[in-house]
């Protein structure tokens, strides 16, 4: 795997992924950016949310489970002190589908953190990461 990560301007730096997709990141006005883009520990627990989601969906649709949607929210709270690192992370899923059993659900996050998700596992070696889960019964497939 690899990226480039290109400055800008002012905090503003342009990242490129090895698959040819590109985010800008930006700080705030009080570190001299424009908040323009997201920023850099932002980005770092969106990428843990993108690879967890991508893991739920997966083995639920490896499965053969109706699912239509899974939806996160995280929260994160970092050390006070430098280095800034996360110390608690709580994700919230959100799986929508037709007869999805909260069992099937819960272990479909449970193999996403133990097993699957990289960016979760690592991040876990910093952060306390807890995870919570609704079931919402969609009235279409997926």
């Amino acid at each position: 795997m690899k990226a480039r990560v290109r400055w800008v301007e002012k905090a503003k730096f342009l990242g490129e992924s090895g698959s040819g997709h590109s985010v800008l990141m930006d700080g705030p006005p009080e570190a001299g950016g424009e908040n323009l883009g997201v920023r850099p520990m932002e980005m770092l627990l969106l990428g843990m949310g993108g690879c967890t989601a991508f893991d739920v969906v997966h083995i639920l649709k490896k499965g053969r489970h109706d699912v239509a949607g899974c939806e996160l929210e995280m929260e994160a709270e970092r050390a006070d002190g430098d280095p800034k690192v996360f110390t608690r992370i709580n994700i919230h899923y959100r799986v929508s589908g037709r007869g999805l059993k909260e069992a099937v659900v819960q272990r479909a996050v449970e193999l996403s953190a133990e097993k699957y998700c990289s960016a979760s596992i690592m991040l876990g070696k910093t952060a306390e990461i807890t995870h919570s889960f609704d079931v919402v019964e969609s009235g279409q497939g997926a």
